[in-house]
């Protein structure tokens, strides 16, 4: 599948809404009316949100923050694929890309992933990642995060 990735728009806000509201994290982290919204158009805002299209239509998006982890390194905020589109590499293509603008500045990339989110998990560390902690309770009482940090390949 032919993915294009583009800076950010807010004329894509209710795709990356729907991509979001309907993905594990977003039933569990943005289940409040409008918070997914609000969130996304804060990426856009920010200038580091990267929506990815298969023709016209977007099926996706990820929002990182460029040293957002421990104020030095890339921080991979969000990343979420629409329902019909999953599992069509289409999430290994925009993190491809993360990687681009990421790793020109620094040697590592960091993520947080909650314990219920099995399927992320998995998919990251296909791709490279490592866990290196683990955070109770950061978000939401009850949920671990699983501090992932990937390194430039030399």
């Amino acid at each position: 599948m032919d993915i294009q990735i583009e800076k950010g728009n807010i004329k894509y806000l209710s795709d990356c809404e729907e991509a979001l509201i309907n993905s594990e994290l977003g039933n569990k982290y943005f289940n409040n009316a409008g918070s997914a919204k609000e969130a996304i158009i804060e990426g856009i805002e920010d200038g580091n949100l990267f929506i990815a299209f298969a023709g016209d239509e977007c099926v996706g998006f990820i929002w990182y923050i460029p040293q957002g982890a421990f104020h030095s390194f890339p921080y991979l905020h969000v990343i979420s694929v629409k329902q019909a589109y999953r599992s069509k590499g289409i999430g290994k293509k925009m993190h491809d890309f993360l990687e681009k603008l990421a790793f020109e500045n620094a040697d590592k990339i960091f993520l947080v992933v909650s314990d219920f989110n099995t399927d992320a998990k998995s998919f990251y560390e296909k791709i490279g990642y490592r866990q290196v902690g683990e955070i109770p309770n950061l978000y939401r009482k009850g949920i671990i995060e699983y501090l992932m940090m990937k390194e430039k390949e030399i």
